[in-house]
């Protein structure tokens, strides 16, 4: 499953590499009730590509970061939101000092979206129509190859699935780390039908 060069976490942990534009928002909207039904406890990476703002003017959250800290949590009785200032603007952190904030006691599986050249299981998303590059063939972490359509794939030794069936997707990340698939393989047999 992971070898010692991959970046590690406590719990399992895969990602999605593509390109923009592919539909990895897309999929993950539909695979992460699909896995929370089985009862698991996911976490969730985004990697951003801009300024990430949570906040906005006029309230008091923006307001006292603006002024200077360098942290902020804000907490209430529905969620907590945490707001790190990152001092460098030219040191993008790592995924590692990402998964570092994550309390592992917390969850049971965590999903990476982005990070694409990071050393960890990922699955590849493709759409022929983008005329964008495979990646498999350059990242030996891709553990799996999601088409919507049929791809030319050379020596794909892979496991390939469909990338508009998130059912399948989740048995397959469920599979892939010996996690229990009895609730999703229901649903997929109900669709099927």
């Amino acid at each position: 499953m992971s070898n010692p060069s991959q970046i590690q976490f406590p719990k399992p942990m895969i990602g999605f590499a593509a390109y923009s534009g592919t539909g990895k928002t897309t999929l993950l909207l539909k695979l992460l009730p699909l896995l929370k039904q089985t009862g698991l406890r996911i976490g969730m990476v985004k990697h951003a590509h801009h300024d990430i703002e949570m906040d906005y003017p006029g309230k008091d959250s923006y307001e006292l970061r603006k002024a200077g800290a360098d942290e902020m949590l804000i907490t209430g009785a529905n969620r907590c939101a945490w707001i790190h200032e990152c001092s460098d603007p030219s040191h993008e952190p790592t995924l590692e000092e990402t998964l570092a904030l994550l309390n592992p006691e917390r969850l049971d599986m965590v999903l990476v979206e982005g990070f694409k050249a990071a050393a960890f299981p990922k699955i590849e998303l493709h759409r022929p129509s983008l005329g964008k590059p495979l990646i498999h063939s350059n990242d030996p972490n891709i553990v799996a190859f999601a088409c919507d359509g049929e791809a030319y794939t050379p020596n794909l030794t892979l496991p390939k699935l469909a990338l508009n069936d998130p059912e399948a997707i989740a048995i397959f990340i469920l599979n892939y780390f010996g996690l229990k698939t009895s609730n999703i393989f229901a649903l997929h047999e109900t669709k099927s039908a």
